[in-house]
């Protein structure tokens, strides 16, 4: 396992990316679980996790949190001063919102169970380690005017614009309404945490204005995607009821479509990452992006 990095000292880029011309693709050279404890998942589960890089969790909440999660969501989407902040996103062709960010700091209830062991604990399963928390939101895809997130893989931007030197962070997708197929769920390719996918293209300034909205940056191309789905053999699209969830790891290549039903959709996002991986300076953009994306306070969660 490679040494985990200081916050004193320069990190090795190990996944160049957002370079000129082809894209060079580099396998990955940090574990996928970094240590078989005790801990939420089964071995099944780790198994499964190891393999293609996500597991699908079902009842991960009951419906009173699922309830009260959802009441905080329409609280903070309406919140006059949220809404004036950055940490409040909306669609690119509307006033819709999109994402809210930072809740665990937002909302005392979302942050309780953002550290409940029912959630952490997944992520230092994972991990092995303390965790903290390097990014929580909620992404709302409302009926007929949700829109699409690009094919990406977070690690991509995460290592690109803030500084994440290792692949070694969880991401977890709480469902807060029905995900169906045909809602906008998320779509992830098995096996793809396996290749870093770089990609091609320099970082905008302030280009967390833009890709918050709409990713071009930092977004594969077409060839390395068909590449990676003709060696999945497919694709997996996280469905589930209200209450379930996906973890999966920081390197999966995902996405989602537009949202062109009545039905709504809403889920809890919180990116889990070890407290032995904190963030250096960006290795692919010219400054780092503000504390509401990627928190630099490495204290672990309890």
């Amino acid at each position: 396992m490679p040494g985990a990095p200081t916050a004193a000292s320069p990190a090795v880029d190990r996944y160049p990316t957002r370079v000129a011309g082809t894209p060079r693709n580099v396998p990955r050279t940090d574990p996928v679980v970094y240590r078989r404890g005790a801990g939420p998942l089964s071995t099944a589960q780790l198994d499964r996790f190891e393999t293609d890089g996500f597991v699908l969790l079902d009842e991960l909440l009951r419906p009173d949190e699922v309830d009260a999660a959802l009441r905080e969501v329409d609280r903070m989407a309406t919140d006059p001063v949220l809404r004036r902040s950055e940490r409040v996103i909306t669609e690119p062709d509307g006033d819709e919102v999109r994402s809210v960010f930072e809740v665990h700091l937002a909302s005392p209830l979302l942050a309780g169970l953002i550290a409940d062991g029912r959630l952490a604990g997944l992520a230092r399963q994972v991990l092995g380690s303390d965790v903290y928390v390097h990014q929580s939101r909620v992404n709302r895809k409302p009926g007929f005017v949700g829109r699409e997130f690009s094919w990406h893989s977070d690690f991509e931007t995460w290592h690109a614009e803030d500084g994440m030197p290792a692949a070694r962070a969880v991401s977890l997708s709480v469902a807060l309404t029905p995900n169906y197929v045909c809602n906008g769920s998320l779509m992830l390719i098995p096996g793809s945490h396996r290749t870093f996918v770089a990609t091609q293209g320099e970082t905008p300034s302030d280009h967390y204005r833009e890709s918050l909205r709409r990713q071009q940056v930092g977004v594969p191309d077409e060839n390395a995607l068909s590449t990676l789905v003709d060696q999945a053999g497919g694709i997996t699209t996280a469905t589930g009821a209200a209450g379930s969830a996906v973890l999966f790891d920081c390197n999966v290549m995902h996405g989602s479509s537009s949202n062109i039903t009545p039905y709504p959709r809403c889920n809890l996002f919180v990116v889990y990452n070890s407290v032995d991986n904190p963030l250096q300076e960006p290795f692919a953009a010219p400054a780092r992006r503000p504390e509401f994306i990627a928190s630099r306070s490495f204290q672990p969660l309890r």
